[in-house]
């Protein structure tokens, strides 16, 4: 798409929808909708701000880009619209190598403006659909084990998105919907933190879940984050303070709500995750990684079997898989203390037969003595059992330290 004219000042329609194509084509491919949950048949044309009572409600939304005009003076009407199109852009692409920036949008200035409280209202009722939104088919990063759904980052940015609502309706003085926004944040947070504790029961009855009490640690340290960004757009005035006394800094000093599950994931994820947490700038460059829902990046370290698809897999030349290595051996020598690449690499060796001879020689020169560095040996030589072997006792220890 080449319209690249602006909403409002801020990224237009075309352009966004450009963005979402670049990261992930792959979402427009016919029958990436599964079969069991089409989208709908309309009757006749409903606007993006109805379009979210359904999974895959974002996939709708984008589909119909055109009804989302690009206009430097918006009516209340088109604001709506665009605000809809920002949220499913995001939740399209937050799990890709390179998400859409309309975090600002989404958690701050298009909730802050003086608007029709309607309006806000629809808006706020458009972002309680989106969070049943469908993430299976854009997301490798969930983790479902208590039957109260799916968590991910997925929720963080929503609960972003809900602290941006609860500060435009305390902000324009609608009380109502302000309490049914904080009931909103508390239901996710409460929801999330099930899932935590009922991991970690798991883990002390013995079930082998402790890598999945390190993701959770990740995601949920991420999404009070997430939610900390959202109130970050409030004033100091008075109005704020409860909900903030109530939400913020849940992983930092405000360590008491929720039965401490978001201090617990905190301490864990600064113990042992801390370093994985970066934004993956290096694997960026590689477009071959774009072209397909199975190359979406897993939460890390654990990229053993992420390492061996990509590297294999018959949708990368030898030249795409070339210069993957090459951006994972990069990314080993610029992020400090990471892990997850350097087990990428090994997977990578051990689905190619430990052979990556082909692949060196189309390598630059300045990364083909990288594999010989100690550390990347060390991690090929590592078994992938042994690794998660290894962080499934420093899970354990980080949590008994924890409790103590």
């Amino acid at each position: 798409m080449t319209d690249i004219a602006q909403f409002n000042g801020k990224i237009g329609p075309g352009n966004l929808l450009g963005l979402v194509k670049n990261t992930a084509p792959f979402i427009f491919d016919f029958g990436f909708v599964p079969d069991a949950t089409p989208l709908p048949v309309r009757a006749s044309p409903v606007r993006p701000i109805e379009m979210s009572g359904h999974p895959y409600g974002w996939l709708e939304i984008l589909k119909n880009t055109e009804a989302v005009a690009a206009v430097g003076n918006p009516n209340t009407e088109q604001r709506e619209d665009y605000f809809a199109l920002c949220i499913a852009c995001h939740h399209a692409t937050v799990a890709t190598f390179i998400p859409t920036d309309v975090d600002s949008k989404i958690r701050g200035h298009l909730w802050q403006q003086r608007e029709d409280p309607l309006a806000l209202r629809r808006m706020f009722d458009f972002v309680v659909n989106a969070m049943s939104w469908d993430v299976s088919r854009i997301s490798t990063r969930t983790i479902a084990r208590s039957g109260v759904g799916p968590v991910s980052g997925h929720n963080g940015e929503m609960l972003g998105v809900l602290a941006g609502a609860l500060g435009g309706f305390l902000k324009n003085g609608d009380p109502e919907y302000a309490e049914k926004a904080a009931e909103t944040i508390d239901g996710e947070l409460k929801r999330e933190a099930h899932e935590l504790f009922f991991v970690i029961e798991q883990c002390h009855a013995g079930k082998p879940l402790e890598l999945d009490l390190l993701r959770l640690a990740s995601s949920l340290t991420h999404n009070v984050g997430d939610l900390d960004q959202g109130i970050s757009f409030w004033s100091g005035r008075d109005i704020y303070t409860p909900y903030r006394e109530r939400f913020h800094r849940l992983a930092h000093e405000n360590s008491e709500p929720y039965n401490r599950a978001y201090h617990i994931a905190a301490h864990i994820y600064k113990k042992i995750m801390s370093s994985e947490g970066h934004r993956h700038y290096p694997l960026r460059e590689v477009r071959a990684l774009r072209q397909s829902r199975e190359f979406l990046l897993p939460l890390g370290p654990f990229f053993d079997d992420w390492g061996a698809l990509a590297g294999s897999h018959p949708k990368m030349s030898v030249d795409d898989r070339a210069e993957l290595l090459a951006a994972l051996l990069s990314g080993c020598k610029k992020i400090a203390n990471q892990v997850g690449y350097f087990r990428a690499v090994s997977g990578m060796a051990a689905a190619l037969g430990g052979n990556l001879d082909a692949i060196v020689k189309r390598m630059p020169a300045s990364l083909r003595n990288e594999l010989k560095e100690s550390e990347v040996r060390k991690h090929i030589a590592l078994k992938k059992i042994s690794f998660e072997s290894g962080m499934r006792k420093r899970a354990m220890a980080a949590l008994s330290e924890k409790a103590t």
